[in-house]
């Protein structure tokens, strides 16, 4: 059901973008929100679509050793809903702040060798993220009623579907705990898009987790490793009137 709703939230995402830039084309001859660079705050929304996984550091000692043969990430899709406000400090560099949810899924695929060959086990991750992160967005001038412009910056979050606090004694299997407080370092590009009743914005963005969110339980799936930390590509549609 999860990935239907994902796939879903990609094809929405792909119509919508063709759609707008067909109505920026048609509304290319003339000049559209004249005065939007003169306000000091804007507010919107961005819908977008999410490709995570780990990056991951291997303990030495436990490379083919105790039948583990290999970690592969096996990056998974998601999606994120997020309110924008936005301070022109100028006309070419504005402050952002997006706070939403982020739902994101990681998986790490897990080869051990066995008498008869090799066994494949993937351990995957669900999380609800609540985001608070804040954006510095570096913009050119406007060239018509298109603009191009560079973001950085980053983002505190909370895993609300966290499984930090889950007793691995009372599982049927291990699984693959994660802490529930995250950080990331942001950083992406994109294209404003300035239509007749508001500005339309086509963005991708890494999403680089500073922090190692491992919980070393010493279970069969976090002894192999030293640290993990969360990464993304966001792809947003933003919207701002």
């Amino acid at each position: 059901m999860r990935s239907m709703q994902r796939s879903a939230g990609i094809l929405i995402l792909a119509l919508s973008t063709g759609s707008l830039i067909g109505e920026v084309r048609a509304q290319s001859g003339r000049k559209n929100l004249a005065a939007f660079d003169t306000k000091a705050y804007h507010f919107g929304f961005a819908l977008s679509g999410n490709q995570s996984d780990f990056s991951l550091t291997q303990r030495a000692e436990f490379s083919f050793a105790d039948s583990l043969i290999g970690i592969a990430n096996v990056p998974q899709a998601g999606f994120n809903l997020a309110l924008i406000a936005s301070w022109n400090i100028t006309p070419n560099v504005h402050l952002r702040f997006l706070p939403g949810l982020s739902f994101q899924d990681r998986a790490l695929e897990y080869r051990f060798q066995q008498t008869d060959g090799q066994e494949l086990i993937v351990k995957r991750t669900e999380s609800v993220f609540l985001d608070f992160p804040l954006i510095l967005k570096l913009r050119t001038d406007r060239i018509g009623n298109y603009a191009a412009f560079a973001l950085i910056g980053g983002k505190i979050s909370k895993d609300m579907q966290s499984q930090e606090e889950v007793n691995q004694q009372l599982q049927n299997d291990f699984i693959l705990r994660l802490e529930s407080s995250n950080a990331s370092f942001d950083i992406g590009a994109g294209i404003d898009f300035f239509l007749p009743f508001f500005k339309f914005s086509i963005e991708g963005k890494f999403e680089l987790g500073t922090r190692d969110v491992l919980i070393q339980d010493e279970s069969l799936y976090s002894r192999p490793l030293e640290a993990l930390k969360t990464r993304s590509f966001i792809f947003s549609l933003c919207f701002e009137g």
